[in-house]
């Protein structure tokens, strides 16, 4: 496969992933179908057809290189993936089709089985976060450019934790108590990883739970802004695992590495 340039692909998708966000807001307004998918979760017209939007710029722009999305089944039996984007067209599907506005779009890059660029924009909020290497994780506010830093606002007697639930299990309970984390609040889509990036938030821990597509553009912008991502056991989060499951997860912001 021929070198990408990631910057280049990156800002070229911005715009699609705004263009996506109108979309998705005015099927809701319009009134969304919904149904439950055979997993017991729910899916909208408004997930498909930010699917078929993003796809198609993908495939327009790195076409050589394979989409696995939440919303189908097109390469999830490929066994032997490498490089390949991680689409999960709205991720919060809960919240969006509940009028709520923690919902996000979202497209990680993997290649060799490493996140090496994400975009995540939550439209009900407006807020769009991008990154595509080292030190080059960004929000675009305003329609200006804000390099993420993690380490600003850093208390360490006031650490702050998203959490995926508001009743903390044991475990989890245990690394909050080892970095002394004193306040959490509930979010539940992908915005935890980019909050956690502009250090408004310090972290969150998960127990095995959700699918790459949930995580990985995320991830490259957590990891591209300073912060780091390692299981329960401190070891190397990589994709392309069987049946694209995640294991357990520490998120952590620049200023807790």
């Amino acid at each position: 496969m021929k070198k990408i340039n990631l910057e280049k692909v990156v800002r070229n998708l911005i715009s699609t992933f705004f263009d996506a966000g109108k979309l998705c807001l005015k099927l809701r307004n319009e009134g969304l179908k919904k149904k439950m998918k055979a997993d017991n979760t729910p899916v909208s017209n408004g997930d498909l057809e930010v699917n078929k939007i993003i796809s198609k710029r993908l495939n327009e722009l790195t076409p050589e290189i394979p989409i696995i999305s939440e919303e189908t089944s097109d390469n999830k039996s490929n066994k032997n993936l490498k490089d390949f984007w991680l689409v999960d067209p709205i991720d919060g599907t809960y919240d969006y089709i509940n009028n709520l506005e923690e919902f996000t779009i979202n497209a990680g890059l993997i290649l060799d089985n490493r996140p090496a660029a994400g975009l995540i924009y939550a439209p009900a909020k407006k807020r769009m976060f991008y990154s595509y290497g080292e030190g080059q994780a960004y929000e675009l506010i305003n329609n200006k450019e804000v390099k993420l830093d993690g380490s600003r606002n850093f208390d360490k007697d006031k650490i702050k934790f998203v959490s995926y639930s508001n009743t903390i299990k044991p475990q989890i309970q245990k690394i909050f108590n080892k970095l002394n984390v004193k306040n959490y609040l509930r979010m539940k889509s992908s915005l935890k990883f980019c909050v956690i990036a502009t250090g408004e938030f310090d972290g969150y821990a998960a127990e095995p739970r959700a699918c790459e597509w949930d995580i990985a553009a995320g991830h490259a912008i957590l990891q591209h802004s300073g912060g780091i991502i390692t299981d329960f056991e401190n070891n190397e989060i990589v994709y392309g695992k069987k049946d694209f499951k995640n294991p357990s997860l520490i998120l952590k912001s620049k200023k807790l590495v």
